[in-house]
């Protein structure tokens, strides 16, 4: 039978979040039930329950950095068993033949990926995310959670950590490389640590010098304040490859210009408006502008196991679940060092729904 969990739902974009029970499925013979423990607070958590991307579907329960430990499993499960530490990222399943998929990239599958929210299973099943007690996936799109690893500030390893994992793999960051971190948020903070540990000489990028500091913990050798314009000046033509993790701007040409001949700019966010990218700046350096988002199964299980490896985590803010209202105000603002995750452990049940005040949600 379907299982009821409680979970934190937004009802449309200028809705409050509310605390509602979802129904997840009745585990399948190849299904991991998986009782979540942290649940990392991305900023596309913020921009989906807003629907700034002009896709969103409710009611939307977000999340997708989840760790926890499994509850349960079907009769065919060989891969986990009761007890064992899991994370479960934004990746559910996918068609598993395509060309994409048989190349490990099951986040590009042709047929379209299932994503941990705002998409639909196989079964034409509405996905629920994270910010709830209990989540039921495949085995094949479970990972495990390397021993030693903390729950918590492992959990934004699942977006953050895998989206600057895989650019940085697939671009070859490395030794002799000078690479840019543009942005020094939730991705940008582990994206250094993981570029340092690659062996890359790393430079961040950043509004203000605020965070120069920490900058120089995670690994960076250089930190340039981009408000002041001595970036554009004084770095042109320096970077192998620049990641930006900015979605405040939409102009690649500031970046653009600090590539060398043969450079990349990759965006790992995702600003709202189109992008500009003046061709000029394109011809003149044979430079390339390029996207990136999270990995596949089998990367993310290696780049967990990486940065268990490099001893690499986010730094993290753990929050009740009664301040997810003030986590989405924060992090618009910018105002956290620097990632919120949720403790699942304080989600409790609703209320009893009253007649037409929203507060229930269908089959997650």
């Amino acid at each position: 039978m379907p299982t009821a969990v409680t979970a934190l739902s937004v009802a449309g974009p200028d809705a409050r979040f509310a605390t509602v029970v979802i129904e997840r499925r009745e585990p399948g013979p190849t299904d991991v039930v998986v009782d979540l423990g942290f649940v990392g607070v991305c900023h596309s958590d913020v921009h989906a329950a807003r629907n700034d991307w002009g896709f969103s579907t409710y009611p939307l329960v977000p999340g997708h950095e989840m760790t926890g430990v499994v509850s349960g499993v079907g009769a065919q499960v060989t891969r986990y068993a009761v007890g064992d530490r899991v994370a479960v990222g934004n990746l559910l399943d996918s068609c598993r033949d395509c060309g994409n998929c048989a190349r490990g990239l099951e986040q590009y599958c042709l047929r379209g990926a299932v994503g941990a929210y705002n998409s639909v299973d196989r079964s034409g099943r509405a996905t629920a995310g994270g910010f709830s007690q209990r989540i039921v996936v495949d085995q094949d799109f479970v990972l495990r959670l390397p021993a030693g690893m903390d729950p918590a500030a492992g959990a934004p390893l699942l977006c953050a950590g895998i989206t600057m994992y895989s650019a940085l793999r697939e671009w070859r960051a490395g030794p002799g490389m000078r690479v840019a971190i543009a942005g020094m948020g939730g991705l940008g903070h582990v994206g250094v640590r993981i570029a340092a540990a690659l062996g890359a000489d790393v430079t961040v990028l950043s509004r203000t010098l605020a965070n120069a500091a920490d900058a120089r913990r995670f690994g960076a050798t250089q930190v340039y304040a981009t408000t002041d314009g001595a970036p554009t000046t004084t770095l042109a033509g320096t970077f192998d490859l620049i990641i930006s993790t900015v979605s405040a701007t939409s102009d690649t040409a500031p970046l653009l210009n600090l590539l060398t001949t043969d450079g990349t700019l990759v965006m790992a966010g995702a600003p709202v408006a189109p992008l500009t990218a003046p061709v000029g700046l394109l011809i003149g350096g044979r430079r390339r502008l390029a996207g990136t988002s999270i990995g596949g199964i089998a990367q993310t299980q290696e780049m967990l196991d990486f940065c268990a490896a490099h001893g690499i985590v986010a730094d993290v803010e753990v929050i009740p679940a009664d301040r997810i209202h003030e986590a989405y105000r924060r992090l618009d603002a910018g105002d956290v060092r620097y990632r919120f995750v949720l403790d699942v452990a304080t989600l409790r049940g609703p209320a009893a729904p009253q007649p037409g005040d929203g507060s229930s949600a269908p089959a997650g």
